[in-house]
């Protein structure tokens, strides 16, 4: 098992991970491979890519995008739902839906980088840096995707009852992607989101033929972190832990679990395959060429009896 949903501390107040901790534990369960998938960004990606390599883990360099239910250049928020289906609609009161993309190979970083930085110069909205389908399209190559956490397009218009645009986001993202690069994100926290929609979701999947991806939103590193995360929580949000109708996490299990831990969550033939198939992703990742040492200095010609800095006085 690969972890392929993780939110390190570049999660901005949200993700609890560090990064030291991450690999010491790929490390005592035998995990050659993980990812980052920090919110909307990758300013952890050169951190995370030199911890890993010391500590002899193979670095998978994603995001947890935020991409815009229309153009991300359009400033409204947007409901695809009836009024009374507020609760279910377009996360962010109608701002954004989730994907998950990975880097597979040098290209990808490249692309991804695009991606992100377009997000923050064009798609801003309120405090959410947001791609779209658009730019997702055009910088494609070298990514891996899925559809992404409970917060996904596919999973949104699933609530909403749309089956049929939900087959037709799948089926697009499967052409942007390709039929071996694109998943379906399975989670399971205990919590009723994420089951409402699975048999959806894997319905989808049987008539498209895209695979079963099982992911954990890991946002701390061990089990018993799960009270200092709790805290995080509460100085993004202003509040005390005594308070009992603050921000928290529903469910539970948010930790780098174990191979068999993954496994024994579900004993489903989906889940089963889903858990399997994240080393389908590991097995396509390529760090060649990822943040290659170079001299990226200007040269100039430099007149004979004259130094750099003396020309340069000149």
């Amino acid at each position: 098992f690969t972890h392929l949903h993780v939110h390190t501390q570049y999660s901005l107040l949200d993700g609890a991970a560090r990064l030291g901790d991450m690999f010491k534990a790929c490390n005592e369960m035998g995990m050659s491979h993980i990812a980052m998938t920090d919110h909307g960004n990758l300013h952890g990606a050169y951190d995370f890519f030199h911890q890993a390599k010391k500590a002899d883990v193979t670095p998978i360099i994603g995001i947890e995008a935020y991409v815009a239910p229309e153009s991300r250049r359009n400033k409204r928020k947007v409901q695809w739902g009836q009024p009374h289906q507020k609760r279910d609609d377009v996360s962010g009161s109608g701002g954004y839906t989730h994907k998950t993309i990975w880097a597979a190979d040098k290209t990808g970083l490249h692309n991804l980088f695009r991606l992100s930085s377009d997000a923050y110069a064009e798609g801003w909205l309120t405090k959410w840096p947001r791609m779209d389908r658009e730019t997702i399209a055009k910088w494609s190559e070298g990514l891996i995707a899925s559809t992404g956490c409970p917060s996904g397009e596919l999973q949104t218009r699933l609530r909403l009852g749309q089956f049929d645009e939900a087959m037709q986001a799948a089926s697009d993202y499967q052409d942007i992607f390709g039929k071996d690069r694109y998943f379906l994100e399975l989670m399971d926290h205990g919590i009723e989101i994420e089951r409402r929609v699975r048999d959806g979701l894997l319905e989808v999947g049987k008539k498209l033929g895209i695979p079963p991806l099982v992911t954990n939103d890991s946002h701390y590193t061990y089990a018993n972190e799960a009270t200092a995360h709790d805290a995080l929580l509460c100085i993004q949000t202003g509040k005390n832990l005594s308070d009992p109708d603050r921000f928290r996490f529903d469910g539970t299990g948010y930790y780098l679990k174990s191979t068999d831990e993954m496994y024994a969550v579900d004993s489903s033939d989906a889940w089963q395959e889903g858990c399997a198939n994240t080393l389908l992703v590991a097995q396509q990742i390529d760090t060649e060429g990822w943040f290659q040492e170079r001299n990226l200095m200007p040269k100039f010609d430099i007149p004979e009896g004259f130094t750099e800095v003396t020309w340069f006085r000149e």
